[in-house]
């Protein structure tokens, strides 16, 4: 019999549809392609190491995502993440934070603030000139652009940005260089993370629970017919459908997709991450949960330290550390996963954390989804393809169904919200 409800993808956003459909009394079966769920939220494990797939942290607000979170036994921190250029170690965000840098460097960046120009921008190096000044942007905000979304930041729109990046006020920025003793503002006032098995402990639960047909990779979607094909030779019929997998990915698999609306999902972009996993074999060598890095000789454009967000992360006596490298086809990664080893290597050294001589584990795992690149005009033609998908019958959701800016709690509410609004027109 014909599950009511198939669901492509086992990560956050296809599980907790998952969980809404069987809330709902309805039957659902998933296909994964690869061999464990969890997609984005599953570990790595390397010599009594455990890594996540880049940084993550709990702060979930929507009542329906935070209640099933704080199933999990969990530790709470505030976020008090720092920003290196070396040699100087500030505060984030640096805007606010000014205070580590010689005199003559603050004035120049809050004169540049004080005189930033008051225009309407027209794409996001606009807008950070608009909130920081010229100096402050081109210093700071322009050169972590290029590091983390691999493109210069003229590239990019702006209707993505919402409350993930700070807007100071000249008070706050006057204070930030006079003092150290600023206060946080942090976009989210407290973050959670499980006390055992890594991140992905808070969505084991709903992968225990599924029916999960794992190694099933899809090549082909007959939604005339509603038939799925996978690369094993499997073919199954769905009732009603929701997938998760990128959507450049997925437009390409349906029969008769238009090629105005497949020129339109080719378009779309989206980052990798090479994430460098290195194993210290030394107590309490970091002091951050995660640092965001400046310096224009390391590659890594952010680090976070797994053993500071749980012990059960890391060996007793050792520590441990996770750089994230972003490419994208805008800015292919041509190092080698050697190369990007050795880059760390040296970061560590010379910060001074570690020497070659205290690295235990050094381990590189590519993701070939990250984040999505909002180059201008993205949405519009994100927009076409959604709504020819779903006049198919397929329904979307979570970070690369929906093609957006979803941290994990919005991506768990948008699994959940979708298998419901589906079901919804079964009944």
């Amino acid at each position: 019999m014909t599950a009511s409800l198939t669901v492509l993808g086992a990560g956050i956003a296809g599980l907790a549809a998952n969980h809404a459909a069987a809330a709902l009394g309805h039957d659902c079966v998933m296909y994964e392609a690869a061999p464990r769920a969890g997609g984005l939220l599953d570990s790595i494990e390397v010599q009594g190491y455990r890594f996540d797939r880049a940084v993550h942290l709990s702060f979930a607000d929507q009542p329906e995502a935070r209640a099933f979170f704080d199933q999990t036994a969990h530790a709470a921190f505030t976020p008090s993440p720092r920003c290196v250029e070396h040699p100087y170690w500030l505060k984030h965000p640096v805007q606010n934070n000014l205070h580590p840098l010689p005199v003559d460097q603050r004035v120049e960046l809050v004169r540049g603030f004080v005189e930033r120009p008051d225009t309407r921008p027209g794409h996001y190096k606009d807008w950070l000139v608009s909130q920081y000044g010229r100096a402050l942007s081109a210093r700071y905000a322009e050169r972590y652009t290029e590091k983390y979304w691999t493109v210069p930041a003229e590239v990019m729109g702006i209707d993505w940005i919402g409350p993930r990046i700070h807007r100071p006020a000249l008070d706050e920025v006057l204070r930030g260089a006079m003092t150290d003793d600023t206060p946080s503002v942090y976009y989210a006032p407290q973050m959670r993370y499980p006390e055992r098995g890594g991140y992905r402990a808070f969505i084991e639960p709903l992968i225990t629970k599924a029916d999960i047909r794992l190694d099933h990779s899809l090549c082909r979607i007959d939604a005339q017919s509603r038939h799925l094909h996978f690369t094993n030779g499997h073919v199954t019929r769905y009732n009603h459908l929701i997938s998760t997998l990128p959507l450049p990915v997925l437009a390409g698999m349906v029969d008769g997709i238009p090629d105005a609306i497949q020129a339109d999902a080719q378009s779309l972009v989206a980052t990798t991450v090479d994430l460098i996993c290195i194993g210290v074999a030394r107590p309490n060598v970091f002091k951050d949960l995660w640092f965001y890095i400046y310096d224009d000789d390391v590659m890594a454009a952010r680090a976070s330290c797994p053993g500071m967000q749980s012990a059960d992360n890391c060996p007793p006596g050792c520590s441990s550390i996770q750089f994230e490298i972003y490419g994208s086809s805008r800015r292919p990664m041509m190092q080698s996963a050697e190369a990007l080893q050795r880059d760390c290597a040296q970061a560590l050294e010379k910060w001074g954390f570690a020497t070659n001589a205290d690295i235990a584990v050094s381990h590189h795992h590519h993701v070939p989804y990250a984040n999505v690149l909002f180059e201008q005009g993205m949405e519009q033609r994100r927009d076409r393809v959604r709504t020819w998908l779903g006049s198919m019958g397929i329904a979307c959701a979570g970070r690369f169904g929906e093609w957006d800016y979803l941290w994990s709690h919005q991506a768990f509410q948008s699994g959940a919200d979708t298998a419901r609004r589906v079901l919804a027109s079964a009944t």
